[in-house]
């Protein structure tokens, strides 16, 4: 097995500025490697990221996210398993797939992103990231569970912070105190509100959350509380990123955004390609169960395993020519994309799958057609290169763009 003296570092600052010539590195001679910092074993190649997401041997858990996740959102579903991560999945996932996403939040979506773009429709010019991506999806998550949108800077401080602690690869003792800190101002902001809607029902996610039962088994206000606080982390960021890297995308490649423009139904096929080319999250943790062999080596039992997402999906074993950004690949499933049973490993494989894939779809698909429609000559500002930050989630910080608003 090879050692992170022979490949660029995970958390070095060249990792940082472009991680894909890593990766190829990574993938060639040290598909598992050993990583001293973060004292686990990162995995690069499709097919080990692909077995360790969908265990079907039982050889992988979340145990990681014990000290991964709960310090800033309490435990949550992603640590679960067995029944008690069945009965928790059945609580939550109706909401995000079939006649309830469909009725109840589709036009939930649609208002919010018409929202935003009415503030900027007008003026020729926009930033794609601040003006609309890093608010949409947080909007549309507040909007659903009935929470009040003018807490939008408290829900955009704490789901950044949380993102941080995550990525938190280097251990900043400021970033860790932050994240411990959101959990402690995110349960006192929401519990009061989650005991308000079980004496008041609404029509709302929460309400929903609150009163389902599968089996004789309730979600405790913990349970919601540290749900809500991992729908607006995950939904927030993830959903972000991706909407922000299908325009960077698209604008660096016109042909294909041409494509789409003037065939909608080309939506799904770009994002699908976006969450593969240029995935919002670069790194999943899990913790190996028993002794595994993988390309490259032995993961000894007990030991934390850090999947690269952003390495896998362009592997040259599973997709032709990784590099080029292609809506049109033919190795690439756009009907699976969504579902778990997913050609990229953008939303993870197997049981623990997004649950938000579906709602993240929907947001795509709306946000962009309503974007493509205000903005029907959208182009980057003169002069701008779009680049991208991160390192466990990673995408663009700005996108400004200028169009010629459509009147009438």
């Amino acid at each position: 097995m090879s050692t992170a003296q022979q490949v660029p570092d995970i958390l070095s600052p060249e990792f940082a500025a472009d991680p894909y010539p890593a990766y190829r590195v990574m993938r060639e001679t040290a598909p598992l490697l050993w990583h001293e910092a973060t004292k686990s074993y990162v995995v690069s190649r499709y097919e080990d990221v692909e077995r360790v997401f969908k265990d079907k041997a039982g050889e992988f858990t979340t145990d990681n996210y014990v000290w991964q996740l709960e310090p800033v959102h309490g435990k949550t579903i992603l640590q679960m398993s067995g029944r008690e991560h069945a009965v928790r999945r059945a609580l939550v996932a109706p909401a995000f797939r079939g006649s309830d996403l469909e009725q109840k939040f589709l036009p939930v979506i649609e208002r919010n992103s018409r929202e935003l773009i009415d503030a900027f429709r007008h003026k020729g010019s926009a930033d794609l990231v601040g003006d609309f991506a890093t608010r949409f999806p947080v909007n549309v998550i507040a909007d659903m569970l009935g929470l009040d949108k003018a807490d939008h800077p408290r829900f955009h401080r704490w789901y950044t912070a949380v993102i941080a602690f995550l990525g938190n690869l280097a251990g900043d003792p400021e970033v860790t105190a932050a994240g411990e800190r959101t959990r402690v101002e995110f349960a006192e902001y929401m519990l009061p509100i989650i005991r308000e809607r079980r004496e008041n029902p609404g029509d709302d996610l929460l309400s929903a959350l609150c009163s389902a039962e599968v089996d004789g088994v309730r979600m405790s206000d913990e349970d919601v509380k540290a749900f809500c606080s991992l729908l607006l982390a995950a939904g927030g960021e993830t959903t972000d990123k991706a909407i922000a890297g299908i325009f960077a995308n698209l604008l660096a490649h016109p042909d294909q955004l041409a494509a789409v423009r003037a065939d909608r139904s080309l939506i799904p096929r770009a994002f699908a390609e976006t969450l593969r080319h240029t995935p919002p999250v670069h790194m999943i943790m899990r913790q190996s169960a028993t002794e595994v062999t993988l390309s490259g080596g032995t993961v000894p039992a007990g030991a934390t395993v850090t999947c690269l997402i952003g390495a896998a999906n362009r592997d040259e074993r599973r997709y032709a020519d990784p590099d080029r950004f292609d809506i049109f690949r033919e190795d690439l499933a756009t009907t699976k994309a969504f579902s778990a049973a997913a050609d990229h490993l953008a939303f993870a494989l197997g049981r623990h799958f997004c649950v938000g894939a579906l709602l993240a779809k929907a947001e795509v698909e709306i946000g962009m057609n309503q974007l493509l429609d205000a903005m029907p000559d959208v182009r980057l500002a003169d002069g701008f290169r779009p680049a991208e930050q991160g390192v466990f989630t990673r995408g663009v910080q700005s996108l400004p763009v200028r169009f010629t608003p459509v009147t009438g």
